[in-house]
């Protein structure tokens, strides 16, 4: 739907507001099931936070199980009845939690703990002791690609990086007292969270492809290798890999990976707009209204201040959507409580009027407003209402940091 649309749709709701353009990420949901090539998507719920939307997405036949980005957030979602399949992404030092997860043994046979180390253990039965339903632990392997001693090119995540080095802690986690080993993770960041065409540097599009193409040979071959070395000590349930980014690379992995994890595609934010393979459609906007016209190409709007988290740079600045032609003022950029627009555009905006942005990540505009406003503009034809707010996390009180 065109953003024209949207404004249209929602011309009665106040801003500032974000809209989710639910044709949008219908599309980019059933685009993901396509690109997985039959392998079941996990999704990733950091980078959605609403409820509704994540319900919406698990309708669709492709999607199975959560993958939280925290031990409290799954309980959460498991006692509100989303899935008895609940992957926690990072090791947890959430000691309540753990004791939540403890003393409920409907949530420990669904919710599976991210592991890479003997020191994850030994706080998980520091908190809760022995006497416990067993918990559930997939390791996490370290993905990134060393072509060289001392290089690193990737997250900075799990210590394990080897076949035989992830064989051990398998061995070890296995033979101690209330813990069973479930699956294994591996996250390609090098591959899955990098464009690999960036808009105006086709050199450096040029040297990722080719970092991305051996890494993920290299990859494929050890991950192969992993598996084969803890299924002969662990009845693995699944071997968890990709993301957004490498869909297609990693679903090809026949026999070892048994899914894929996946949610910025829902979405589109802008740090996808830079990939070859595919292109989301945007899904989520939001409007901020002008408050100052401080010079006739400048439009100053309130509030806006929205910066992904990573590496400081500009492709972390949200980024001026409707009305085209916008940018943001290289002093002053997107503020706190301002944001100055410039261009040729500005000059036909009034007090009161709207300017629609997008996000540069795609869950982290949730931490920024209680509710979102799905937009449907299939359904104003057939004189249905077209637009619903539903609560994010926020707006449901929940903060998971």
């Amino acid at each position: 739907m065109f953003v024209l649309r949207i404004d249209e749709i929602t011309s009665e709701i106040e801003p500032p507001f974000v809209a989710v353009d639910l044709a949008a990420f219908d599309h980019n949901a059933h685009d993901m099931v396509r690109r997985a090539a039959g392998v079941p998507i996990r999704i990733a719920t950091k980078s959605v936070r609403c409820r509704e939307l994540i319900t919406r997405a698990l309708r669709i036949d492709g999607y199975s199980g959560l993958m939280c980005y925290s031990l409290a957030e799954a309980l959460w979602l498991h006692a509100e009845g989303l899935s008895d399949d609940l992957l926690v992404a990072y090791p947890t030092a959430d000691r309540s939690a753990l004791r939540e997860l403890a003393a409920n043994p409907a949530a420990a046979a669904a919710i599976s703990l991210m592991v890479d180390s003997t020191g994850h253990l030994d706080l998980i039965d520091a908190a809760v002791g022995r006497d416990r339903p067993d918990i559930r632990l997939c390791v996490e392997v370290d993905a990134s690609w060393r072509p060289l001693p001392g290089l690193h090119i990737g997250t900075r995540r799990s210590p394990l990086h080897s076949a035989a080095q992830v064989r051990r802690f398998a061995e070890t986690a296995q033979r101690r007292e209330g813990f069973r080993v479930v699956g294994l993770m591996a996250y390609e960041g090098q591959i899955a969270g990098l464009g690999d065409a960036p808009p105006g540097r086709p050199l450096r599009g040029a040297l990722l492809r080719a970092i991305q193409r051996r890494s993920a040979a290299e990859l494929a071959q050890r991950r192969a290798a992993v598996v084969r070395q803890v299924r002969e000590v662990a009845d693995l349930e699944f071997v968890n890999g990709g993301g957004t980014g490498s869909l297609e690379r990693t679903a090809v992995e026949d026999g070892i990976i048994t899914e894929v994890a996946a949610g910025s595609g829902l979405i589109g934010p802008t740090l996808f707009d830079a990939y070859r393979a595919f292109q989301p459609r945007p899904a989520l906007l939001y409007a901020l209204p002008v408050v100052h016209r401080p010079a006739g190409r400048i439009a100053t709007l309130f509030g806006g201040g929205y910066i992904a988290s990573g590496p400081p740079g500009a492709d972390r600045v949200p980024a001026p959507h409707w009305p085209k032609g916008l940018g943001l003022l290289g002093a002053e950029g997107a503020g706190e409580v301002q944001t100055p627009v410039t261009g040729a555009a500005a000059r036909g905006l009034r007090i009161g009027d709207r300017v629609w942005f997008r996000h540069a990540k795609a869950g982290e505009l949730a931490e920024r407003f209680n509710g979102y406003h799905l937009v449907d503009g299939r359904l104003v034809s057939v004189g249905s209402s077209a637009v619903e707010e539903v609560p994010t996390y926020r707006g449901e009180g929940k903060s998971f940091g």
